[in-house]
């Protein structure tokens, strides 16, 4: 597991300086501030794009509050609080008992302790007692059952597909995987409340760190749904390998959201591969829940890919291009789409994504004429 470590310096230093070494010896991965400060990107954008990667979040909660950001108004901690929580994701908050909040620091901690559903809170002295509960909550979160549950659909969901749409790159197709997530029982936005999300869908795409405020994101709307285009990086070379990237966002009237991003490819093609597809599915389900759209429990999953001719089955190596590809599927007519038979929990789009992730992926790839 990714564990993000999350608290203000002050005051807990020695609890900062304690955990990195902790989780690496119980065989996880510690992710906090002090690594990733000397970078490109602003530092609140580092931060949370490094939360969106973890798996769990850990909050110290000591007396300081922490410097305010003019953009957010608030902490460091409270943005990132606020992340987590958005996004879902597990979060174990510990506060430190026996020093004096500061006034600030007292309101955030109740915002914090507000919460009843999801979140395991404690308390402690020392570091000693940290460390201590910190090793017991772990290895109850390596021994537990799967966050997620699966059941039958009763009757089938209608999802709204764009797979015969345009791809992009100035109207060349490539091949879009699409992905579609649609609570289940859900009765559907109105009109007015469709319009107010096609003005705050770009903020939302924002917050979750997976695109930089320097990137021109374009929204437009129609009666069925809100979109938000999200362009290609420039690469460095015509030929160079170049990693999937999301290309669009689109929130329909029904509540399905839908994302559409370019596989891994180089000069040779689309690829897919059996190792990045999971892992890019996994980030599109996390992104999605990100986007705090959907509250249903039970939702029904689905992805596909557009042009499915112009893909292989290889490996993609994000440092070099492939010189040769066999495109098995070339004048055949076949698709890559599954079609859910069954709901699962929320926890799909945080906690449970990578599992979901890998039964979607392998079931596209065997649809492939050349799995066979």
């Amino acid at each position: 597991m990714r564990i993000f470590i999350s608290s203000v310096r002050k005051g807990l230093e020695e609890e900062r300086d304690a955990l990195p070494g902790l989780i690496r010896a119980l065989g996880h991965t510690p992710v906090l501030f002090e690594d990733f400060t000397a970078q490109t990107t602003p530092s609140r954008e580092a931060c949370l794009a490094a939360l969106d990667s973890a798996d769990v979040c850990l909050f110290l909660l000591g007396p300081a509050y922490g410097h305010v950001f003019s953009e957010t108004g608030q902490s460091a901690t409270h943005d990132e609080w606020v992340a987590a929580k958005t996004a879902g994701k597990p979060r174990l908050v510990y506060r430190k008992l026996g020093v004096t909040f500061e006034d600030v620091q007292q309101d955030f901690a109740r915002t914090v302790e507000a919460y009843a559903t999801g979140v395991f809170r404690d308390s402690f002295h020392d570091t000693a007692e940290l460390m201590t509960k910190v090793v017991q909550k772990v290895k109850e979160l390596e021994s537990g059952p799967s966050p997620l549950s699966f059941a039958p659909l009763t009757q089938p969901v209608e999802l709204c597909w764009s797979l015969d749409e345009a791809g992009v790159e100035g109207g060349v197709n490539v091949p879009l995987l699409e992905l579609h997530v649609l609570p289940v029982g859900f009765a559907g936005y109105s009109a007015r409340e469709l319009a107010e999300f096609g003005t705050s869908l770009v903020d939302r795409i924002r917050r979750t760190g997976a695109v930089s405020n320097d990137v021109a994101l374009t929204a437009s709307s129609s009666q069925a749904h809100v979109t938000v285009s999200i362009p290609l990086t420039r690469p460095r070379r015509w030929d160079a390998a170049r990693a999937g990237e999301l290309v669009e966002v689109r929130l329909h009237k029904t509540g399905q959201v839908s994302l559409r991003a370019t596989l891994p490819r180089d000069s040779m093609g689309s690829i897919l591969d059996q190792d990045a597809l999971p892992q890019q599915i996994t980030a599109l389900l996390r992104f999605t829940g990100a986007l705090n759209l959907i509250q249903h429990e039970r939702i029904a999953v689905a992805i596909g890919v557009s042009d499915p001719t112009l893909t292989q089955i290889d490996r993609f190596n994000p440092h070099q291009s492939r010189t040769r590809a066999e495109l098995v599927g070339f004048g055949r007519s076949f698709t890559l789409q599954t079609e859910p038979d069954e709901s699962t929990s929320l926890a799909a789009l945080d906690t449970g994504a990578h599992e979901v992730a890998a039964v979607l992926a392998r079931v596209l790839i065997n649809q492939h004429p050349s799995a066979s």
